[in-house]
């Protein structure tokens, strides 16, 4: 079941809106358990050049979901949104459902895991403006690596299943991938 948390910037949530947004996003539900409550947190912005954009992240125990479009039609970004989101989750359970095969696991039991990002503040270089805790879920470099596409970030850490390790991956300036393994001195 998942509950919305709607905003708007710049704009006012009718409720015309409100009832496109959840009808297009609850067709998501399809994916997620029964009985378990989810929120998915929207984001409303229209811009004075008219563009539209809308994020939606939805943080599950086992995967954060995460999405913007923007474009003319505010309708139209929310549809683009949603279906990016269905191809994230699709690409994420064809993958956890291979590896299960691989490993012969029956079922896979997942962590909390947790937005990563960081922002940035240029006035002071060492001035810390933002801080987020995380709970690091085990797996290995490649669920890393997807779970970093998902969110749209350049980095991303984790606990390594193998060693339990804190690791992180990283997105190179020429498009590949790096790993950073924590070690004792």
């Amino acid at each position: 079941m998942l509950i919305f948390n709607i905003r708007g910037e710049n704009i006012e949530v009718t409720q015309a809106i409100r009832d496109y947004v959840e009808k297009r996003i609850s067709k998501l539900e399809k994916y997620f358990e029964k009985d378990v409550k989810n929120t998915a947190h929207v984001n409303l912005k229209v811009y004075p050049d008219k563009q539209a954009k809308v994020e939606v992240t939805i943080p599950l125990p086992y995967l954060t979901l995460r999405a913007e479009e923007m474009s003319n039609d505010l309708y139209a970004s929310v549809d683009l949104v949603t279906d990016k989101l269905e191809r994230q989750i699709r690409k994420y359970k064809t993958k956890v459902n291979r590896k299960s095969r691989e490993k012969g696991f029956k079922n896979l039991e997942f962590a909390p895991a947790e937005d990563v990002s960081a922002d940035t503040d240029d006035e002071s270089k060492f001035q810390v403006v933002r801080t987020k805790q995380l709970a690091l879920k085990p797996m290995d470099n490649e669920e890393a690596i997807l779970q970093m596409d998902m969110l749209g970030h350049d980095f991303f850490i984790y606990e390594d299943a193998e060693t339990s390790g804190i690791n992180i991956v990283y997105r190179r300036n020429d498009g590949r991938y790096g790993l950073i393994e924590t070690g004792e001195e």
